[in-house]
C-alpha cells in the first residue's frame, strides 16, 4: 500500500487544530483512528514518541490515523483547559476524520493524559468501536466513566511505570465494564524508553484480529 502523510489544520471548538493525517493512497480504510497525546503542560504534543508509535503501528495495520495537538499545544489555537475543552477537541478530530471516511469504523486511542481524554470522549459516544488506553493516569485522573462504558477497551501498561503505577491500575481495571483487556509490557517505563518496539508489538498482536474482522470496503 502506498502511504501518505499530510500535515494540516482541522476546525476545532476554539479555532484551528494542528494535525497529522496518515492514510493509504488509493484505499478507503475500514477503520479510522484518532490518537490523543500526553499532557501539553509537560511538553506533550502530537509528536510525542509514544503517540507517534501508536499512530504508526495502527497505520501499518491499515488504519487511517489522525493525530492532533490539543488547544494551546504546538500551533493549535486556544489555551489549556484542564482536560475539559480537550475532550471537545478530540470530539472535533473524531468527527472530522469520520466525515472524511464515513463508511469506516471509528477507534480512539490515547497516551497518559490523552488516554483520560479519550476515555471520557468514548464513554459519551455511541459510534466508537474500540478504545485504546496506553498508560492511563488512574492515580491522577478519574476513569469512572469506564465503569459503565461497554466499548471494547485495550489497555497497555508498562510494568515499571512510576507515573501511572501498575498497582493502582490493577485495582481499578476490574471495575471497568467488559469487554476489556490489559496487556503488560515488561520493564517498560511510563514513556516506554527502549521499549517502543514492544509497545508496537503489543498493539499489533492485540488489535490485529479486530482489524482482520473489519469488513472490506
Amino acid at each position: 500500500m502506498n502511504r501518505r502523510l499530510s500535515r494540516l489544520t482541522i476546525p476545532g471548538p476554539v479555532g484551528p487544530l494542528q494535525a497529522v493525517l496518515q492514510e493509504h493512497e488509493g484505499r478507503e480504510p475500514d477503520v479510522v483512528a484518532v490518537v490523543c497525546h500526553p499532557h501539553p503542560l509537560y511538553g506533550g504534543t502530537l509528536d510525542n514518541k509514544v503517540a507517534h508509535r501508536i499512530a504508526t503501528t495502527l497505520h501499518e495495520l491499515g488504519v487511517a490515523v489522525l493525530r492532533f495537538n490539543f488547544r494551546g499545544a504546538g500551533e493549535s489555537a486556544g489555551v489549556h483547559d484542564e482536560g475539559t475543552g480537550e475532550v471537545d477537541d478530540a470530539r472535533a478530530a473524531l468527527d472530522w476524520i469520520g466525515t472524511r471516511h464515513p463508511r469506516a469504523r471509528r477507534w480512539v486511542a490515547g497516551f497518559s493524559f490523552g488516554s483520560w481524554v479519550a476515555a471520557r470522549l468514548v464513554a459519551a459516544r455511541a459510534d466508537v468501536d474500540q478504545l485504546v488506553l496506553v498508560a492511563p493516569p488512574v492515580a491522577r485522573s478519574s476513569f469512572e466513566a469506564l465503569i459503565t462504558c461497554t466499548v471494547p477497551k485495550l489497555v497497555i501498561q508498562g510494568t515499571h511505570d512510576d507515573v501511572c503505577p501498575l498497582e493502582m491500575l490493577q485495582d481499578q481495571f476490574p471495575t471497568w465494564a467488559e469487554p476489556r483487556r490489559l496487556v503488560l509490557v515488561p520493564e517498560a517505563s511510563h514513556f516506554f524508553d527502549r521499549r517502543l518496539a514492544e509497545l508496537g508489538r503489543a498493539l499489533t498482536e492485540a488489535l490485529g484480529p479486530a482489524l482482520r474482522a473489519a469488513p472490506s470496503s
